[in-house]
């Protein structure tokens, strides 16, 4: 995600998703693409999401770039967000309607 100064944190590469998706227990992965300006207003909105949900990882990535991936997930589409608990997609999003929304979608898939 990106912070309130621009910074990029939790960004991801290929190398690392695979193996990152395995060992953590819940994790959830924005996909967008860097010159679409829909993915960089749902960016906003998760960075909001992200301080509401502190114990639930986040990381994002360049969906050119895991090329394989996007066609495993059979991805339609940027912006996308994923869940994934245990090593498992649990759920895909690309609507980002709200912030309240996308908290409630989210905190209804989470593990209890």
């Amino acid at each position: 995600m990106v912070d309130e100064g621009g910074k990029r944190v939790n960004a991801i590469d290929r190398n690392e998703l695979r193996k990152t998706i395995e060992n953590e227990p819940l994790l959830a992965l924005y996909l967008y693409t860097p010159l679409c300006g829909t993915c960089q207003l749902a960016r906003r909105m998760l960075v909001i999401i992200e301080q509401l949900f502190p114990t639930l990882p986040f990381y994002e990535t360049d969906i050119n770039y895991i090329p394989e991936q996007a066609v495993e997930w059979q991805i339609s589409s940027v912006p996308c967000l994923l869940l994934f608990v245990d090593g498992a997609m649990a759920d895909k999003w690309y609507a980002f309607p709200s912030v309240t929304d996308l908290y409630e979608q989210l905190q209804a898939r989470l593990p209890r």
